[in-house]
């Protein structure tokens, strides 16, 4: 699993990189200041859950099974919570709970990687 967490760090990280781009360049004046602040938080949240999947392909050697459900609350979580705020400030599509599930399971890969710390093996 530490490619795996390492490939969709690294790629997670690009695409933040690029939102982040689009929204100084591209998409002022198209977004409301609500919906650019949106997209904004959404990039920043991205950006810090990409290394946060690093550090899990780092760590996973050693993190045992609560890292390797910690990667994926991360990795899925990204996916729900910035494509949800993503595709409703850009596309103006409203999936009802998708980006608050998506949170949910950023804050669940923190808590397991707290327990990966805590029952981490020798």
């Amino acid at each position: 699993m530490e490619r795996v967490f390492v490939f969709l760090g690294a790629i997670m990280g690009l695409a933040a990189v690029a939102m982040s781009a689009a929204s100084a360049h591209m998409l002022v004046g198209r977004l409301d200041a609500v919906a650019l602040g949106a997209v904004r938080n959404a990039v920043q949240m991205q950006g810090w859950h990409a290394l946060a999947l690093l550090f899990c392909g780092v760590w996973a050697s050693r993190g045992g099974l609560m890292l390797l459900i910690a990667g994926w609350c991360f990795f899925v979580g990204l996916l729900l919570f910035a494509g949800g705020i993503y595709a409703h400030a850009l596309a103006e599509l409203r999936v009802p709970a998708i980006a608050p599930a998506g949170g949910t399971l950023l804050m669940l890969g923190w808590l397991f990687v707290a327990l990966a710390a805590a029952t981490r093996r020798r």
